[in-house]
């Protein structure tokens, strides 16, 4: 039995090369840092235990995802309601079996792989939300017209905030405004919006724990707490500025390989790049995430249907915000949350989001241009 239909091999062919070579470059950048932030941490044979864990299920995601692309990603619209109840069910679970890690419960163990509910999450609502907003597209003139849109992802945004994921729960806002804004709410909405958030924001600080407030304090000014939530921001800018224009080169920076950088291999793998690659491979990466979103741009606005479109704004959208926050968080410009850098950061559940996240993106291209042949 042939793996692809003549239909599928001609679809192959129209293929979005420049996205497809600069996530697949990604992936193995990412390998690359992760190998050179972990090998010293573990002993003897196992040493490079993270990034062979990491390239197998990278090649296991790869394969899926080309097999997805005998689909027609239209079809997942009709699954929209199914894919909201099993991702209630998938958040509820982390709450009822998850066990917790770094003082928060967003792990699930399935026998030796932990996965983290709300990663998938992200994708699960990005194509729910396309399908609901799909008959909704040019309607979203009002409060009113909103509202549901808002109660409809609001459910699964408190069960991830409750965990307490705060990042992945801002993920969720950069998702919906992406695409409700494709959807066609006018911009005042939006800015009324933000206005009231900002307005708004003392009376939310009170119900903020008491290390985010941290945290929040610390992006002020890190030397509040310079052995406790500052470190973090503290050794990352150090290592980062210490990179200077070439780097340190691979397996030879100080701050990683000596452990004062925490998390080198997750949230902070790009001050591991700063640091061993310098300021030219800190802009190489960039130069390809900027690839990969210039691409997802392309694809929404020349999706063949109302359905794509949404996919792929809403998909733009969260790697967007994943880049811009992962990276102001490294270079203290931002806040530190536990937000990974896509495609690049260590961990299975994150890889598995983000390669689906491309395939789907490159299926919406592909059927994009048979409307048009």
């Amino acid at each position: 039995m042939a793996l692809f239909s003549t239909e599928s091999k001609r679809l192959l062919r129209r293929i979005d090369l420049p996205l497809l070579l600069a996530a697949t470059a990604i992936v193995i950048y990412g390998l690359v840092i992760i190998s050179s932030a972990t090998h010293i941490n573990t002993p003897g044979e196992e040493r490079f235990w993270f990034v062979q864990r990491q390239g197998l299920f990278a090649v296991v995601n790869a394969v899926m995802a080309v097999l997805f692309m005998n689909f027609d990603y239209r079809g997942l619209s009709q699954h929209g309601k199914t894919l909201y109840v099993f991702n209630l069910i998938m958040l509820l679970a982390v709450m009822l079996f998850g066990h917790a890690a770094l003082g928060a419960q967003r792990w699930i163990q399935l026998g030796p792989v932990s996965i983290q509910p709300s990663e998938f999450s992200k994708i699960i609502m990005i194509i729910c939300l396309a399908s609901i907003l799909e008959e909704r597209m040019g309607k979203l003139n009002t409060i009113q017209d909103l509202l549901p849109v808002v109660l409809y992802v609001g459910l699964p945004f408190l069960l991830v905030l409750k965990q307490p994921d705060l990042g992945t729960s801002l993920v969720f806002m950069a998702i919906f405004f992406g695409m409700v804004i494709a959807c066609g709410m006018p911009w005042r909405i939006f800015a009324g919006i933000v206005f009231a958030g900002i307005a708004m924001f003392p009376v939310m600080w009170q119900f903020l724990k008491d290390y985010q407030k941290m945290r929040i304090m610390v992006f002020l000014d890190p030397n509040v707490d310079p052995l406790g939530s500052g470190y973090h921001i503290i050794q990352s800018k150090i290592a980062i500025g210490s990179g200077m224009l070439f780097g340190k080169g691979l397996f030879e920076g100080t701050q990683s390989q000596l452990n004062f950088l925490p998390e080198n291999h997750t949230d902070f793998i790009f001050a591991v790049v700063g640091e061993e690659l310098g300021f030219v491979g800190a802009v190489a990466l960039l130069l390809l995430y900027l690839i990969v979103l210039w691409r997802g741009i392309q694809i929404a606005k020349d999706a063949g249907d109302v359905f794509g479109r949404l996919l792929a704004v809403g998909i733009t959208s969260m790697l967007a915000f994943h880049v811009l926050v992962n990276v102001g968080m490294t270079t203290g410009i931002m806040p530190v949350t536990g937000i990974p850098l896509p495609l690049m950061s260590y961990g299975i559940s994150s890889l598995t989001t983000n390669i689906l996240a491309i395939a789907i993106l490159l299926n919406i291209n592909m059927h994009k241009q048979k409307f048009i042949f």
